[in-house]
């Protein structure tokens, strides 16, 4: 009995320590309110801007993507250093982004001929592309791209 109680034990623990990182590192993560404001900071700091078009409440590899990549500590580091960050959610529920932001974010996908979800779109603050990736791969296949956006 002993054992079950503290395996018991040992497993809610590790729950508790493990959601509290994430949720430590997601608070970090700086992602832009507005599109306006994205290319705006991105003009004023010279950085590129990734776009992140994503259905949050319908698109799996979306979620995957959200857990494994964007709620890194690795990614938080690298994206504080070099780029602007922007969420363009397209989700089946309204409720959850504002009717403006929804619009926008259409207006996004129209704009850049977004096809696939997840992707992920680097542009400048002259909104001219840079480079791009389209659905899921592997999370560490994401890095030498980041990289690549970087050298530019």
């Amino acid at each position: 009995m002993r054992k079950v109680v503290l395996i018991a034990f040992l497993l809610v623990t590790k729950s508790v320590l493990f959601s509290q990182n994430h949720l430590e590192v997601n608070e970090k993560t700086n992602w832009s309110n507005t599109y306006k404001e994205a290319l705006k900071q991105a003009k004023n700091e010279k950085k590129p801007l990734l776009v992140y078009f994503k259905g949050s409440d319908w698109c799996g590899p979306c979620k995957k993507l959200d857990k494994e990549l964007f709620s890194s500590q690795q990614f938080n580091d690298l994206s504080k250093k070099h780029f602007i960050l922007y969420e363009a959610d397209i989700p089946l529920n309204k409720d959850l982004v504002s009717e403006e932001k929804l619009k926008v974010n259409k207006k996004l996908v129209k704009k850049f001929k977004v096809t696939s979800y997840p992707t992920l779109l680097f542009i400048n603050y002259k909104q001219k592309v840079l480079g791009y990736k389209k659905g899921l791969i592997l999370t560490e296949y994401y890095y030498p791209f980041f990289q690549t956006i970087i050298k530019k």
